[in-house]
């Protein structure tokens, strides 16, 4: 770590708490296991509603748009407001935040799992979210600053693991759950399961977790904090609304009031900043040259990741006739080759390269395109056990660039804003991620109304969708070999 980490002591009790860098206590394996496991939970919530949809839907008599919105106001509830939960944890301490993410995350979990009506489902749902947003930021404050050298790199890499894990395996842990149906709840255990994760998590937090904070301000930018927030929310929400509505006016509307409103952000960060004031994100963050390439290459890779989940839910659910528990094991080929690339990652840590970063979303772009061919050689005539080979590949790439690209852009990123920037990050992937949704949308659906809207017509959309991701793919290999080649650290 940089000379910049000297940390300013002060005493919580009998813990001593570094408001920068390095905690006094020493690291254990235990804080990492921690606070992954509010990563699993809240991550794994963002892709886990998916496949419960119908159920969700013929149980609570949901209609298609509040369907959509048990789904979507989690998404966007917990991307609009990573920055802020960031920030607030280099003001009040990254285990406080994290401690009452986790807190406020379980009641709403319990309260989506006891939901008597859709309505109030959907309000939970968003605060579920917006937990997940005070919770998440803090993961890679805390790895950053409890872990040091090669601790630090592989804690990244494992990171990155978890995420894809839970992101992997979401539809298939979702619907394994609603197929055992335990004690007649159905849909309701996908919700209720992250309660005692949470307090099993909770009751090590203080003995595991050393306390930590960011330099800057020493009150939160309210005005920055609401400009990122709405802009934030009203990009995404415009995005997935978007495809699903036809593109009305109203969503282009809301397009360009959100890039007005970035402007208005950018202008008032500059000026808090120029004034010392300590700006929700501090602008100098950006002049790293590392940091800035490495996080719209990670934009742009979510970009690919995410809207393949969604497109590939929908060729094997809707298209092929499997059941959400059928669909959750064709992912597990995903997963086995996400588990395998991420143990070669975790090796080469140390000694993380752009070049060799940039060798997955390639490897990712190949596997898009063997899944492209096969599923529309198949057709609907071949067996769908043929797409388990390339969707190992696919596996490898996301395996092989999620936590080594994690740990190349935090390597840019400045020490005394650890939270702030692992807030970006993960707005980064989860607005990315979002937003690939949208994309595949676009692409998607009029594909398959081209070719006559039937289950025939799924493998053709399902191919045709997955060019734009393969190009997305080639684009973020070639962004993370524009980055510097590895992340200076002294």
């Amino acid at each position: 770590m940089t000379s910049e980490l000297t940390p300013d002591v002060a005493v919580e009790g009998r813990e001593r708490t570094t408001s920068v860098g390095t905690p006094a206590a020493a690291p254990s394996a235990g804080a990492l296991l921690v606070v992954l496991v509010g990563t699993f939970i809240t991550v794994l919530d963002f892709f886990i509603a998916n496949v419960a949809v119908p159920a969700i839907k013929a149980d609570l008599d949901a209609t298609a748009a509040q369907a959509q919105m048990i789904v979507v106001g989690y998404g966007v509830a917990f991307t609009s407001g990573l920055i802020t939960g960031g920030r607030l944890g280099d003001l009040y301490g990254r285990r406080r935040m994290f401690a009452l993410g986790m807190v406020l995350f379980m009641v709403a979990s319990a309260a989506c799992s006891f939901a008597p009506s859709v309505t109030v489902l959907v309000v939970a749902r968003i605060a579920q979210g917006a937990s997940a947003a005070l919770l998440v930021p803090q993961v890679l404050g805390i790895i950053g600053t409890v872990y040091t050298g090669e601790a630090r790199d592989r804690a990244f890499n494992v990171y990155g693991l978890v995420i894809g894990l839970a992101g992997v395996f979401g539809q298939f842990i979702g619907g394994a759950l609603i197929s055992v149906d335990v004690a007649g709840l159905s849909w309701r255990t996908i919700f209720l399961i992250n309660v005692p994760l949470c307090l099993l998590s909770l009751a090590f937090v203080r003995r595991t977790i050393p306390e930590s904070r960011g330099r800057g301000g020493t009150r939160l930018d309210l005005a920055g904090a609401l400009l990122v927030t709405v802009t934030l929310g009203l990009l995404v929400f415009a995005l997935l609304e978007g495809q699903e509505r036809d593109w009305p006016v109203w969503v282009w509307e809301s397009l360009a009031g959100a890039a007005v409103l970035l402007a208005v952000t950018v202008m008032h960060l500059r000026r808090r900043s120029a004034a010392g004031r300590g700006p929700l994100i501090e602008p100098g963050m950006f002049r790293s040259r590392l940091f800035s390439v490495g996080l719209v290459a990670t934009v742009v890779y979510f970009l690919a990741m995410g809207s393949f989940f969604f497109t590939l839910a929908l060729y094997l659910q809707l298209g092929r006739g499997l059941t959400p528990l059928q669909s959750g094991l064709m992912f597990l080929a995903l997963g086995a080759g996400y588990f395998g690339a991420s143990i070669v990652s975790a090796r080469f840590a140390v000694s993380v390269t752009a070049r060799r970063v940039a060798v997955g979303p390639l490897v990712l772009a190949v596997g898009y395109t063997a899944i492209a061919l096969t599923a529309r050689g198949l057709d609907l005539s071949g067996h769908v056990l043929w797409l388990l080979p390339v969707l190992l590949v696919a596996g490898l790439g996301m395996g092989l660039t999620t936590g080594p690209l994690t740990n190349l852009v935090l390597g840019g990123a400045v020490p005394e804003h650890a939270a702030a920037a692992s807030g970006l990050l993960n707005t980064a992937q989860e607005g990315g991620a979002a937003i690939g949704v949208a994309i595949a949308g676009t692409v998607f659906f009029p594909a398959l109304a081209d070719a006559g809207g039937k289950a025939d017509a799924y493998p053709h959309a399902f191919a045709v969708t997955l060019i734009p991701l393969v190009c997305l793919g080639l684009l973020a290999s070639l962004l993370v070999l524009a980055a510097p080649g590895r992340a200076a650290r002294k």
